[in-house]
């Protein structure tokens, strides 16, 4: 970010100013400042600790500040730990400037509208359950400032079309925060109560916890997403091809486990094991997968071994569950025809039959060197013609039913070959896709 764009400092600049006005009637606020500066040394250490262990950033403390503090001083408790933090990223001064003023502007409005609504009377033992109500407006509140800057940075910066730059922002900060902005109301309640600041302080701790064990949880998820990112580049690579098929399958078989029904931890499975269907082509050899003239029985055999190949090369991958049978049965057929076992009716896997008609449509929907695209329509007119065979009905209604609805939309479509040729006619290739 060395070369940041004009309107992206002037936005910077904007934010800055109005940070500032905020805090400019402090001395006739009258604040405590002893509260001020615990509050912002806290906020500091909580920041310090949070992005070096865990990473993200912590608001209870920053929100306690809205609840005890007027909102001139509340504005200033993140300040310090703007300044103090280190910053990786160029340029220095502009990105603190921004982690001063954009916290600032968020918990002032929450103060705000703290203040407002007599929250400040309510916060103590006694009043406690009447302050829930403007806590909870107070914690809307900053959501919101959160959400329209941090839209308007990524206009101004990124250059990203307003209508997706706000998208989604407010509805997937509002329960995070909401959370953070509870723990901020009980260390208010209890910096209020005859037990001071040091009672306060002990709701830190189980939040600590839980934070930790979240990023815990986030981290594994980025480990999972690496690794199934390295084997599928991996095929991409030595089958080009298929570039992008393996995500296409995912795509589809996320939308057959929706229509379907199935709760988020199996449709996440389904979409790894329509991801990695194809992993197994690593031990094929390249020749085989890049022939472009008839396969020998011989040839066919050995290609035909990828499903075996791949489930024996994800056993050990404990997080893939069920999308390991997926990836081991995802050619087997509802007749008994398929391989690598013949397995036939409810012997296969569910989540290998919804793969089978994922990697059937894609197969048919994207051109290779051996067929033409077909238009989706007619994809599923073949889907439907082999269903009962080939296919699962269930599974053949579903995906219909959801491409009815939303369309298809694949991110990658391999539209020629490697060399940049036209890939051939239907008809004029004599490999079939079934072993593919």
């Amino acid at each position: 970010m060395e070369a940041v764009p004009a309107r992206a400092r002037g936005c910077v600049a904007s934010v800055a100013l109005l940070a500032v006005l905020c805090v400019l009637p402090l001395r006739a606020a009258h604040p405590s400042w002893s509260e001020l500066g615990l509050l912002a040394a806290l906020y500091a250490l909580c920041q310090h600790t949070v992005r070096r262990r865990l990473g993200g950033t912590f608001y209870p403390v920053l929100l306690a500040g809205a609840f005890l503090l007027p909102p001139a001083a509340a504005a200033l408790v993140p300040v310090p730990a703007a300044l103090l933090l280190s910053v990786q990223e160029r340029p220095v001064l502009l990105r603190r400037v921004w982690r001063a003023a954009r916290p600032s502007l968020a918990v002032w409005g929450a103060a705000q509208v703290h203040v407002a609504l007599g929250g400040r009377d309510a916060v103590g033992p006694p009043d406690f359950p009447y302050a829930l109500a403007p806590a909870g407006a107070a914690v809307l509140a900053f959501c919101l400032v959160l959400t329209v800057l941090d839209g308007g940075i990524l206009a101004a910066a990124e250059h990203v079309p307003p209508r997706r730059a706000w998208r989604g922002l407010l509805s997937r900060s509002l329960a995070p925060v909401a959370v953070h902005g509870l723990a901020g109301l009980m260390m208010a309640v209890l910096w209020r109560s005859p037990y001071g600041p040091v009672a306060a302080l002990l709701v830190l701790l189980p939040m600590g916890v839980s934070w930790w064990v979240f990023a815990q949880y986030h981290r594994e998820r980025a480990a999972h997403q690496a690794t199934i990112r390295a084997l599928v580049q991996a095929v991409d690579i030595k089958d080009g091809y298929t570039r992008g098929h393996s995500e296409r399958v995912g795509h589809a078989s996320v939308l057959i486990a929706r229509e379907l029904g199935m709760d988020d931890d199996r449709v996440e499975v389904l979409r790894f094991a329509g991801i990695l269907h194809d992993v197994g082509k690593l031990g094929v050899p390249t020749r085989l997968l890049r022939k472009d003239g008839p396969l020998t029985p011989e040839e066919r055999r050995i290609i035909e071994l990828h499903p075996e190949y791949g489930h024996e090369m994800v056993r050990g991958i404990s997080f893939l569950g069920e999308a390991r049978a997926a990836i081991l049965h995802h050619h087997e057929r509802l007749d008994g025809s398929g391989y690598p076992y013949g397995l036939a009716g409810d012997r296969i896997p569910e989540c290998a039959r919804v793969v089978a008609v994922a990697d059937a449509f894609d197969a048919m929907t994207s051109t290779r060197s051996y067929s033409r695209a077909r238009p989706v329509e007619a994809a599923v007119a073949e889907l439907e013609r082999c269903a009962g065979t080939h296919f699962d009905p269930r599974m053949v209604t579903a995906l219909a039913r959801a491409l009815r609805r939303g369309g298809w939309h694949p991110a990658v479509t391999a539209d020629e070959t490697p060399h940049g040729v036209p890939a051939q006619q239907p008809g004029t290739g004599s490999r079939s896709g079934a072993a593919r």
